[in-house]
């Protein structure tokens, strides 16, 4: 089972590198990001009373999602909670209709899928 835990964390590694890049880049200009997402959003039928608090927690949400990938922290969890989120970002994105923000977010979503998919096939 080495083979698989060595194999596995470097399967994890681009969409936990790429989770966590999104949240640690956004954190340091979280009020420049949010005042952007709303701006984005402005053509939703969301309503702003969502869209606010969502901008604030979005970069924390991906940064810790993407970091406990990355030391393979509660990993079917995790990837639960990754496939979630892209759902949310996917409804966001259909919105608005911003079709190529969905390809992007709906690779990532199949991608962690396939993860669970593995993990789940060869959990000790």
């Amino acid at each position: 089972m080495t083979n698989f835990k060595t194999s596995f964390f470097f399967l994890r590694l681009p969409v936990a590198v790429s989770l966590a890049g999104h949240g640690l880049v956004r954190l340091p200009k979280l009020t420049t990001f949010s005042n952007w997402m709303v701006t984005s959003m402005e053509k939703s039928i969301l309503p702003n009373a969502l869209i606010v608090p969502f901008s604030y927690v979005l970069p924390f949400a991906e940064a810790i999602i993407g970091l406990a990938l990355l030391i393979g922290f509660q990993t079917r969890y995790t990837l639960f909670t990754g496939m979630v989120l892209m759902s949310i970002l996917i409804l966001g994105s259909c919105s608005i209709e911003n079709w190529s923000a969905i390809e992007s977010q709906l690779l990532h979503a199949i991608y962690l899928f396939g993860l669970y998919w593995l993990w789940d096939k060869n959990r000790e």
